[in-house]
């Protein structure tokens, strides 16, 4: 099968996301560099950052998913990937390079099945900008 991964266009600072996102995830590394692109991996799984200048800008039309087990897990990537960006509503947040991130429990997809407790379960959450497990199972 053919590799497929995202390639992420920065003006001129690959680099410096690709460290700081392997620092957050585990199982991560850098596998290659140049001046141009960087190739590196997060949890395993291959990313390209390219150094294509001021061109283009991110936008939170395509956003990257991370599904949490625990709260911990949630505040982790929470407060890591928030730092210098700005938090959104519903668990959305956009780095400090501006891409977007849903940081989401996965326990919200089985209370969202759940046709009598998915419209509470949906009203709390449109409340929060951080998920918040406990409250989302008290709905």
């Amino acid at each position: 099968m053919n590799a497929l991964y995202p390639c992420l266009w920065f003006d001129g600072q690959a680099k410096v996301a690709a460290d700081y996102y392997c620092a957050i995830f585990p199982n991560s590394k850098i596998i290659s560099e140049n001046n141009i692109v960087v190739r590196f991996e997060l949890n395993g799984y291959p990313f390209m950052g390219l150094n294509g200048g001021p061109q283009y800008q991110f936008s939170p039309a395509n956003s990257y998913v991370i599904e949490c087990e625990t709260q911990k897990e949630i505040d982790h990537y929470w407060e890591k990937l928030g730092t210098n960006g700005v938090y959104k509503q519903c668990g959305w947040l956009e780095d400090q390079f501006g891409v977007s991130w849903q940081i989401v429990p996965t326990i919200l997809g089985r209370l969202m099945a759940d046709i009598e407790k998915a419209p509470r379960v949906m009203q709390v959450f449109m409340q929060m900008t951080k998920f918040d497990i406990e409250t989302l199972m008290k709905a």
